[in-house]
């Protein structure tokens, strides 16, 4: 990693102002996704894979007005997931010379080299995160087998984009989404948090510019409130919680060059019934709550520097595991033509 710091020529006398104008880098927000908001910091630095074990039940009874001798059983049956882990690795380089002439801008050569390999291996982290290191093996959210998909209909009106569609009815559109995904992991009436992750361009729209129009039948937040403001407040009023993230790197990802919004369900909020719970074996220990997980094995990079001929030299290292949807009925891929 070089660092670039040409000579100048100024005039004298002349202010020079102390602070920087840095380079900006959007600071995505796919970790909202995650069980638990972040990297599930567990695994060893060696460590070639991870493996989770499965439990599933089937369940048999009798039912007889007589007394039964031959009776069902219930059967139980383990299985296992897996998923390898990569290491991620970059380095710096420099000597006094390099140091000094950073100076000259004001800057901290150390630091700035540290901060950038930093960023960089977040970045790559991210990337595993949603699109896996190796496609080809199912890695990453994008790639979740099982994974619902779907695409942006038109609306009542024909309109097919999201700068068309109206803005009351793509609302209730991603309700709908969000109703089919509490339906498949039984959560309906259950406290829990959605992620709904997606391109700026996208979720900005929906935040800040698709106010809901008035027509001549009562709408929620009708003239005062976006489509985002109306997914929000109506599900949490019924308990559900709504994340709102941004990743710009979703631009194009969906199906037919569309832009992809994802759904997910981080966490499962296992269901009790209070006397007959017909959801009783899921309360088993231990019962894993992340539906959606990505491993490293510590929480930054490690950083190792060693003196090397007139200089010294910086390795960051991180071992991470690809985005890793557990449960896959808890994410949605939607592809919307922007």
């Amino acid at each position: 990693m070089g660092s670039i710091f040409a000579e100048r020529l100024f005039l004298d006398p002349a202010y020079h102002e102390p602070e920087l104008i840095v380079q900006q880098s959007q600071a995505s927000g796919y970790m909202e996704t995650l069980a638990g908001r972040g990297l599930r910091t567990r695994i060893g630095n060696i460590d070639k894979a991870i493996y989770i074990n499965t439990l599933a039940v089937r369940s048999q009874v009798a039912a007889n007005q007589a007394t039964h001798n031959q009776l069902p059983s219930a059967t139980v049956v383990g299985g296992y997931i897996q998923i390898p882990t990569y290491t991620f690795r970059t380095r710096a380089e420099y000597n006094q010379f390099d140091i000094m002439e950073a100076a000259q801008y004001n800057v901290a050569l150390p630091e700035a080299q540290r901060l950038a390999m930093r960023q960089g291996t977040f970045q790559a982290i991210r990337n595993a995160g949603l699109y896996g290191v190796n496609a080809q093996n199912s890695e990453g959210l994008v790639n979740a087998p099982g994974a619902t998909t779907t695409n942006l209909p038109a609306d009542s009106f024909g309109n097919t984009t999201l700068q068309t569609w109206d803005n009351g009815q793509l609302a209730i559109w991603f309700n709908g989404l969000i109703n089919a995904a509490l339906t498949r992991m039984f959560l309906g009436g259950t406290p829990v948090r959605l992620c709904i992750l997606g391109p700026q361009r996208v979720l900005l729209q929906m935040e800040t510019e698709n106010i809901v129009q008035v027509v001549s039948y009562q709408r929620p937040g009708a003239g005062s409130a976006t489509t985002a403001q109306v997914i929000t407040k109506v599900n949490e009023e019924f308990g559900y919680i709504i994340d709102w993230a941004f990743d710009d790197t979703l631009i194009g990802q969906g199906a037919n060059g569309d832009d992809l919004v994802i759904l997910a369900v981080p966490e499962i909020n296992v269901q009790k019934m209070p006397q007959i719970n017909t959801n009783d074996f899921a309360t088993i220990s231990p019962n894993m709550a992340g539906n959606i997980l990505q491993y490293s094995d510590m929480i930054a990079p490690m950083e190792v520097t060693t003196p090397i001929p007139e200089g010294v030299d910086v390795v960051s290292t991180i071992r991470v595991s690809p985005g890793w949807v557990v449960r896959s009925q808890a994410i949605t891929l939607a592809s919307i033509p922007y």
